[in-house]
C-alpha cells in the first residue's frame, strides 16, 4: 500500500495511470455498437478486424512493457505473441496481415479477457515505478499513443465493414454536429521566410516529428477551410475520372483499372448522389468536407481548379501560425460526430474533420535516427513510397493530435478520413 501511495504521487505517473485507463477503455467503447459477427471481418487487406486491433494493442502493452521490464510477469496465453504481433520483425513471427480474417479463434470473449488481465497486470507494474525509470514511462507512453492510433484505424475499419454491407448498417444514431459554412472560401498569407519544422516542446511526440530543421518558404497561401462535397461534385460532373489530364500517370492507371468515378462511399441512386455514412446512408450534403479521397484524387483535383496541394512545411507552418491552438469547435473523436462537419468560418479545421493530403513524401528529416530494439521498426521502416497527411480526423483522439504530427499512408488508400485543402504560389 506503501508503494501505490508513493507512486500515485509523482506527476507523470499519475498522468499516465490516468491516460492508461482512460485509453484502454476508449478502445472497448468504439467497439459496442458492433454485433459479434462484426468482429472478425476482413474485407482487404489494410482492413483488420475489430478483435485484432484489441488484441494487438493488448499485445504491445504485454511484449513491449510487461515481459520486458517486469521479471515476474507470467504471459496470459503463449501463442497470442504470433496472433497479434503486427509487424515487428524483432520480437517474433507473426500471422500475415491478409490472414487476421481467419482467426475466428480466439473469440471476442477470450480477447476481452485478455484485455482485463493486461490492464490489471500493467497497472499493478505502474504503480511500482517511480518517475526516475524514464524508459519504461518513455515505452508506456508510446504505447497508450500506439493504442490512440489503433483506436482512429479501429473506427475507419469499422466503417469500412459496416459500409459494404450490403444493408448499410447504423452504427451511431447521433445525428451530425453542424456550423455554419462560409459561402466563399479565403486564402491564408505566409510569407517567404526561414522557417523551423519539428516538435520542440518537451510533450510526447513520434521519432518523426524529431529532427529541427530549418526551411525556406516562398510567398503562398492556404485556403482557409477544407474542399467540401460540393466542390469536390463539380469536378466529378465536370468528368474529372475521364480526363487524363488532370492525373499523375501512376494514378491515370489506378482510376481505371479500379474503374474509379468518385470518392469512397459515395453512390448515385436514381441520379442524386448519397453516401455512406456511420450514422447509415444518406443523401450527400454538399456542404460538408469531402472525404475518403485519395491523394491521387486530391491532386487531380487541384490541377483541375488551377491550384495545388500545399507541401507538409507549408502546411505546418500554416497551421502554427494561423491556427496555434485546438479550436474548441474541432471535430475528434470524443466529439462522437463520426464524420466531418461544417465548421464555422473562422475555425480554419487545421485540426480534426479529416486528415489532409500534402504533396510531401514521407522521409526522415535531418538527423534522424531510429530507436533500438522493436520501437526503432515504429515509423523508420515505412519512409518510402508513402505520402504525408496533417492535422487530424473526426476519427483522431482530441489529445492525440498536434501541428507536427506526421501521419502517412500509400497515396491510393482511401479508407481513412481523408480531404483536400488547397495552396497556391504568390
Amino acid at each position: 500500500m506503501e508503494v501505490q501511495e508513493q507512486a500515485v504521487t509523482n506527476s507523470r505517473l499519475t498522468l499516465l495511470l490516468e491516460k492508461f485507463r482512460r485509453v484502454r477503455i476508449q478502445s472497448v467503447n468504439l467497439c459496442k455498437p458492433l454485433k459479434s459477427e462484426d468482429y472478425v471481418v476482413q474485407p482487404i487487406v489494410d482492413v483488420s478486424p475489430p478483435k485484432w486491433h484489441l488484441a494487438h494493442t493488448t499485445w504491445f502493452f504485454e511484449a513491449l512493457v510487461l515481459e520486458t521490464y517486469n521479471p515476474d510477469y507470467k504471459v496470459f496465453n503463449s501463442d497470442y505473441g504470433y496472433m497479434f504481433n503486427s509487424y515487428y520483425e524483432s520480437v517474433g513471427e507473426r500471422v500475415l496481415r491478409p490472414n487476421r480474417g481467419f482467426m475466428t479463434r480466439p473469440t471476442i470473449e477470450d480477447v476481452m479477457d485478455y484485455r482485463r488481465y493486461i490492464n490489471e497486470q500493467l497497472e499493478e507494474f505502474i504503480l511500482t515505478l517511480n518517475d526516475d525509470e524514464t524508459r519504461i514511462l518513455d515505452v508506456l507512453e508510446i504505447g497508450l499513443n500506439h493504442e490512440q492510433q489503433h483506436q482512429e484505424l479501429l473506427l475507419t475499419d469499422i466503417k469500412y465493414i459496416l459500409g459494404h454491407n450490403p444493408l448499410f448498417p447504423v452504427y451511431s444514431t447521433e445525428l451530425n454536429a453542424t456550423g455554419n459554412l462560409s459561402d466563399t472560401s479565403n486564402f491564408l498569407p505566409v510569407d517567404e521566410g526561414l522557417y523551423e519544422i519539428g516538435h520542440q516542446s518537451n510533450q510526447f511526440c513520434y521519432d518523426n516529428e524529431l529532427g529541427v530543421h530549418k526551411v525556406y518558404l516562398h510567398n503562398f497561401e492556404i485556403m482557409d477551410r477544407l474542399v467540401t462535397n460540393g466542390e469536390y461534385l463539380e469536378f466529378v460532373e465536370a468528368g474529372g475520372y475521364q480526363d487524363f489530364q488532370w492525373w499523375y500517370s501512376e494514378a491515370w492507371d489506378w482510376v481505371n483499372q479500379n474503374e474509379i468515378k468518385a470518392p469512397h462511399y459515395w453512390h448515385k441512386v436514381e441520379g442524386d448522389w448519397h453516401s455512406y455514412t456511420l450514422q447509415g446512408f444518406h443523401k450527400l450534403n454538399s456542404s460538408e468536407p469531402v472525404t475518403h479521397i485519395s491523394q491521387y484524387e486530391a491532386d487531380a483535383f487541384a490541377r483541375w481548379k488551377g491550384l495545388r496541394l500545399p507541401t507538409e512545411f507549408e502546411w505546418e507552418i500554416a497551421c502554427k501560425l494561423h491556427s496555434p491552438e485546438i479550436a474548441n469547435s474541432s471535430n475528434f473523436v470524443e466529439d462522437k460526430n463520426f464524420n466531418p462537419k461544417i465548421q464555422p468560418a473562422n475555425n480554419y479545421q487545421f485540426y480534426g474533420d479529416c486528415w489532409e493530403w500534402t504533396n510531401s513524401a514521407y522521409l526522415p528529416y535531418p538527423y534522424f535516427k531510429t530507436d533500438e530494439g522493436a520501437l526503432g521498426e515504429y515509423n523508420g521502416k515505412f519512409m518510402i513510397n508513402q505520402m504525408v497527411l496533417r492535422g487530424g480526423s473526426c476519427a483522431t483522439p482530441r489529445d492525440h493530435i498536434r501541428p507536427t504530427y506526421r501521419n502517412f499512408f500509400n497515396p491510393h488508400l482511401r479508407w481513412q478520413f481523408t480531404g483536400i485543402r488547397l495552396a497556391r504560389h504568390t
